[in-house]
């Protein structure tokens, strides 16, 4: 279908700007993305940027961006294109859900680990000094166009990066693919592209059955933050240097160890995870030196939690999620610790 297919059906009649970092809009121009970049010269809408990176995920972009479409005198008929990564997708689809009080957006992931997480949910936001996306509204894209075939042009780092999430929606959801990533683990590094279809596909399907059940995170949506209180806490502590996806693997090997030491698995899911993410050349230990202190403090403001308790998405085994009441658990101070040695 291609981006000006998926506008003309989505975003038909509606004056459409396109938000992109500066980096992805430049690729874009050059025709390096795969089925996303225009035909000649088709794309005549506004393209709005911003710099790359987490940093840029604020209220200040977030209001330089909407200050602009004001400018521009773009109306209630505006529609959005969010072109890019995981930022992109959640700054460009806040903007979708706030201005003018909310109009349609096209998510078009450009990483794979939007494709595989960002892109479905339509969770949207911005980060703040106290915490990431707490700041945010749930605005669901009209479409999204996944082209695992984007993903040539991913620098390794980033590429990799996004295997952690789908080594997640294995863990928390599918015993099956969680093995089929075992299996396949040298495809998937070389980017051999039927198993990426596999991986985007399948990884899409799980996350969005979870979601169908829960759009709006009151139950079994929140096995989708396994590993993710860590991870939060990690990209927070070392300021981003410590990217989504490395930070989302160290949580999960955290939060497997969190599970065995809290009696609610055994060690043998925690062991299978340290092994695959080793394969798929992720980390499992953090990079640099982070006082458990400092991480503890950041997981206080996590959305998760209930009043005072830090709460967790656990593992029971591979393919099943603690279930409790809302789907989490709460962890005290010193079983923490202990899980947080895992990683350090």
């Amino acid at each position: 279908a291609g981006l000006d297919g998926l506008v003309g059906e989505h975003l038909a009649g509606r004056r459409v700007t396109m938000i992109a970092d500066e980096t992805v809009a430049a690729l874009y121009r050059r025709g390096q993305l795969g089925d996303s970049s225009p035909a000649e010269g088709r794309w005549d809408g506004v393209t709005l940027t911003f710099p790359p990176g987490e940093r840029s995920k604020t209220r200040e972009t977030w209001s330089r961006l909407t200050d602009e479409l004001l400018r521009l005198g773009f109306g209630r008929d505006s529609g959005i294109v969010a072109l890019g990564g995981g930022v992109a997708g959640d700054l460009a689809g806040f903007v979708a859900a706030t201005y003018m009080r909310g109009v349609p957006y096209v998510q078009v992931p450009t990483t794979l680990l939007a494709m595989l997480d960002a892109s479905v949910g339509g969770k949207t936001g911005v980060d703040t000094a106290e915490g990431k996306n707490l700041i945010g509204a749930f605005h669901p894209p009209a479409a999204v166009l996944a082209d695992p075939a984007v993903l040539a042009t991913l620098p390794e780092r980033e590429y990799r990066s996004g295997l952690a999430e789908a080594v997640k929606h294995g863990l928390i959801a599918d015993r099956e693919y969680f093995e089929w990533i075992e299996r396949e683990a040298g495809r998937l590094v070389a980017r051999d592209a039927a198993a990426l279809r596999h991986l985007v596909r399948r990884s899409v399907e799980i996350k969005a059955a979870v979601v169908s059940e829960d759009e709006r995170e009151g139950g079994r949506r929140a096995i989708l933050n396994a590993g993710h209180t860590v991870a939060h806490a990690i990209e927070g502590a070392t300021e981003y240097r410590v990217p989504h996806g490395e930070a989302v693997a160290l949580g999960l090997v955290a939060e497997a160890a969190l599970a065995a030491g809290l009696g609610l698995a055994t060690p043998e899911p925690g062991a299978r995870v340290v092994a695959l993410l080793e394969r798929l050349g992720l980390p499992t230990r953090v990079p640099e030196p982070v006082a458990a202190d400092r991480l503890i403090a950041a997981m206080g403001s996590d959305k998760k939690n209930r009043g005072r308790e830090i709460r967790f998405a656990l593992p029971r085994e591979i393919g099943a999620m603690g279930s409790g009441p809302d789907w989490t658990t709460e962890a005290g101070e010193a079983s923490i610790r202990a899980a947080l040695d895992a990683i350090s």
